[in-house]
């Protein structure tokens, strides 16, 4: 199959059918999407002083004069559009207000929308239109939430690049970064963070099972958490692990972050801690493999949260790779099998995990499934497979129990309320197949994998630009379980002393 044999799967669902609607032009200047947060604009929105159509309209017309991104598979520009007059009508009809009324927001594609495809990045379910939103879905439209299109992603979410050859507006592969569109947007909700840093929209979803909101934000400058497992309802979206999997809110801003996931999780808004309260911890082997610029942005960062009045405690976590490792690979690659079937049972019975196999595009993910999920077989070597079920059981007996335990111990006995630590080692790469190599991906994950798999919540927010490349850096905090909101809200305060990256140019 040619590698850009889908590139015009990428769908805009045209504004034809409204034209006889009658609804008014956008009036005066557009909005500043490229200041403007999903906070205040939904506070601009309810207060009569924005529009949703004007600001739908503005982020549609910035989302279509990017195509070189690929970071849409679809972009529904006729729903949007009729979503943001009826929530303007509903604001001028003078009803509650909802906390997102009319803000526009982006959404990756293996997340289900009513009446729009949820491909997965995968050809073999481009043609897979959800009844229903799932849950989580269903709770941000409930708010008010105004969905501009499904973002393009690793395929089947199986990936740390973004490079997938399925679906693309522009004339080169994989979804690009916002920032510098020959380099790697990160993965696997690529096209949402590509989205963000481009400011074609202002908020979004993404899903995580092993970095996947917390990577591609930190490469392309936007905020995101990974909640705790089971903290969200999972129903509904295209699964690899039932253990590991979470959706996840990214954003501009921490604010933002935490609107969505209030909205999300029904809970009270929190505000900016006191840092000064603040107690993180910082894991030695979690700054292995930095480039320069990435350890100057850290440094730099370190020392400006210090100065704000945050402890920071050296420690040692010296069984954290090793349980790591028992625990990684050997749940994601057997789970992916079972819950990608029950998946496609549920929601797509006439497509079988065998098709989605022989229909993957992008070659690493390829290799994954011939080699590994369909046969249920684990790497044994360089050129070996041993089976995955002993492995899987151990890992879920033992290993990933003594996994919680460890960071559950690490933050009770050194009375912390996170670590804190680069998200990715490297600033963005470029974006070559090369990008989605193993040791790329084992690279990238370094940082994020452990508490994806102790299914703790973490938090990343932008420290700054490298000094040599000007590309986005990243800071994650992971907590304990549980303490989503809290970590939110130190986020928030860290944010404040750090400060948010300007758009992309």
């Amino acid at each position: 199959m040619a590698p850009l044999a889908f590139r015009h799967a990428f769908t805009i669902v045209s504004t034809a059918a409204l034209c006889a609607c009658g609804a008014p032009a956008m009036r005066g200047a557009p909005p500043d999407i490229d200041s403007l947060t999903a906070t205040e604009a939904a506070a601009r929105l309810c207060g009569g002083t924005l529009s949703s159509e004007a600001l739908t309209q503005a982020y549609l017309a910035r989302a279509k004069s990017r195509p070189e991104l690929n970071a849409f598979v679809t972009l529904d520009e006729a729903g949007a559009l009729k979503a943001a007059r009826e929530a303007d009508q509903k604001r001028a009809a003078g009803g509650r207000c909802l906390p997102l009324q009319g803000l526009p927001i982006v959404v990756k594609d293996n997340i289900q929308t009513r009446g729009l495809p949820t491909t997965a990045g995968t050809p073999a379910l481009k043609n897979a239109v959800a009844a229903a939103d799932a849950p989580v879905m269903k709770k941000l439209r409930d708010a008010g939430a105004v969905l501009l299109g499904k973002t393009n992603m690793h395929e089947l979410a199986f990936g740390i690049s973004g490079y997938n050859p399925a679906y693309n507006t522009g004339a080169n592969p994989g979804v690009r970064n916002a920032y510098d569109s020959t380099r790697m947007a990160g993965g696997s909700s690529s096209g949402t963070a590509a989205a963000l840093g481009a400011r074609m929209a202002p908020a979004g979803l993404g899903t995580d099972t092993g970095g996947s909101v917390r990577i591609p934000c930190a490469l392309n400058g936007c905020a995101s958490l990974r909640p705790t497992v089971g903290r969200y309802p999972q129903a509904g979206i295209v699964p690899i692990s039932h253990t590991r999997d979470t959706a996840g809110p990214m954003a501009l801003s921490m604010a933002d972050v935490e609107l969505l996931d209030r909205v999300i999780t029904d809970t009270p808004a929190v505000t900016p801690i006191d840092l000064k309260t603040v107690r993180l911890g910082m894991v030695p082997s979690m700054l292995d493999n930095l480039d320069a610029d990435t350890r100057d942005a850290f440094e730099k960062a370190m020392g400006k949260l210090k100065a704000a009045g945050v402890t920071v405690a050296d420690l040692a976590m010296p069984q954290l790779k090793e349980l790591n490792g028992k625990v990684s690979f050997p749940v994601a690659f057997y789970e992916a099998y079972d819950d990608l079937v029950a998946y496609l049972a549920s929601y797509a019975g006439n497509v079988s995990i065998a098709q989605v196999a022989e229909g993957i595009v992008s070659p690493d993910v390829k290799g994954a499934y011939q080699g590994l999920v369909l046969p249920r077989k684990l790497p044994a070597g360089p050129s070996s497979v041993i089976d995955s079920a002993p492995i899987y059981r151990a890992a879920i007996t033992v290993d990933r129990p003594a996994l919680i335990r460890l960071y559950a111990t690490t933050f009770a006995n050194r009375q912390l309320d996170a670590l804190v630590f680069p998200t990715v080692p490297h600033v963005a790469p470029p974006a070559t197949r090369e990008s989605s190599s193993l040791e790329n991906f084992l690279l990238f994950i370094q940082n994020t994998d452990p508490g994806s798999n102790a299914g703790v919540p973490g938090i990343q927010l932008p420290m700054g630009f490298g000094a040599s490349t000007r590309m986005p850096v990243g800071m994650e905090l992971d907590g304990p379980a549980g303490s989503d909101r809290r970590l939110i809200a130190i986020g928030m305060a860290i944010e404040s002393v750090l400060g948010r990256l300007a758009p992309a140019r």
